[in-house]
């Protein structure tokens, strides 16, 4: 009896010291790395709760368990750690029109507020982001052929590629290329003239050898299909979480084009706008894309009066130029066509 009562003394003590030298459940989840997809989110700082959260960005705390689905790497909402990353839950109904007041009371809109620190944008595709500029990146060298005439380039290929000035090549092995595709930005025969030259980047070799003449590269990325003739310029590693800053009001920008040129641009599309660093514009503002229109109150009358903007997108700055940006349709109910205006977003 004696015996039986020193042996489960024992296992008890076991049992209690192997569960104080185990980490908490909670814990482990917090330190699981996250992978990360395109959109908002939120570094966790001490004391912020998921109510919290909810009630600055949502303006309801009510809308936590939204928060919380969008974060399924959440194990338990009450619990949420310092440094942890928070997808955003945000809503649709971005531009639900307010009633206007009486005539009689001038109505100044006032600027959104500046974003709170730790909030930043996660963008996984940032090195395929290209853009516009004045005068054009000098080439690093030119594809002049692929090994066995391939022409569908893909990941793995080998390339050929050309100097700039004959024997003069300079790629060091084991250095990477991005590869890129001058474009006249719209169709206007004037457009690269007037806005500059867009780089369309289509992915990323690494130098295997130099001969005397040329060099040989291997593609290790492809984004778009590369061909013959296409340009290479250094590799410039940028990080995908873009954190948000303060946009510049008043702004008054307009769209040029889609990056793909594409004729219906939509959500999550990359577009290119005619304002950039010389504008104070930087990556992580946020600005919304509008039409204004202008009619004639009475069909008789040749006057015409200018109507409410109406916002139709919302964009946020993946990159800037001295006088052009590349951004990304975050949001729009309805379809957006180049020349629309762009503004600073508005309570």
């Amino acid at each position: 009896m004696n015996f039986c009562f020193k042996l489960m003394l024992i296992s008890s003590l076991c049992f209690i010291f192997s569960i104080s030298i185990l980490p908490p459940a909670n814990a482990e989840d917090a330190e699981k790395p996250v992978e990360l997809e395109t959109g908002f989110y939120y570094t966790v700082k001490k004391g912020d709760t998921l109510w919290d959260i909810s009630q600055h960005f949502s303006d309801s705390p009510w809308l936590w368990p939204d928060l919380w689905k969008e974060n399924d790497q959440i194990a338990n909402p009450h619990w949420i750690y310092p440094g942890e990353r928070i997808r955003l839950y945000l809503k649709k109904d971005q531009f639900a029109q307010k009633a206007t007041p009486a005539p009689t009371v001038e109505v100044t809109e006032e600027p959104a507020p500046p974003p709170p620190k730790g909030t930043f944008f996660f963008y996984n595709a940032i090195d395929q982001v290209g853009f516009i500029r004045k005068p054009p990146v000098s080439t690093s060298g030119t594809i002049f052929k692929s090994k066995d005439d391939k022409e569908l380039i893909s990941s793995g290929d080998m390339l050929y590629v050309r100097p700039p000035v004959k024997g003069q090549s300079a790629m060091i092995p084991g250095s990477r290329y991005t590869v890129y595709r001058y474009l006249a930005p719209t169709d206007e025969k004037s457009s690269e003239k007037e806005i500059g030259t867009q780089h369309l980047l289509l992915g990323v070799v690494e130098v295997l050898r130099n001969e005397s003449d040329f060099s040989i590269v291997q593609v290790v990325e492809s984004y778009r299909r590369m061909k013959i003739g296409d340009l290479l310029m250094p590799y410039a590693l940028r990080s995908p979480e873009i954190y948000l800053k303060e946009s510049v009001d008043p702004f008054d920008g307009m769209v040029i084009s889609a990056e793909d040129h594409l004729k219906l641009i939509g959500e999550q599309t990359i577009i290119f706008i005619d304002k950039g660093a010389n504008d104070n514009v930087f990556p992580g503002q946020q600005y919304h894309i509008y039409y204004q229109e202008e009619e004639r109150i009475d069909p008789k009358a040749r006057d015409r009066v200018l109507l409410p903007p109406v916002d139709i997108g919302k964009l946020i700055v993946l990159h800037t130029e001295e006088t052009t940006s590349t951004v990304l349709v975050t949001y729009t109910d309805q379809e957006i066509k180049p020349g629309l205006k762009v503004r600073a977003p508005v309570r």
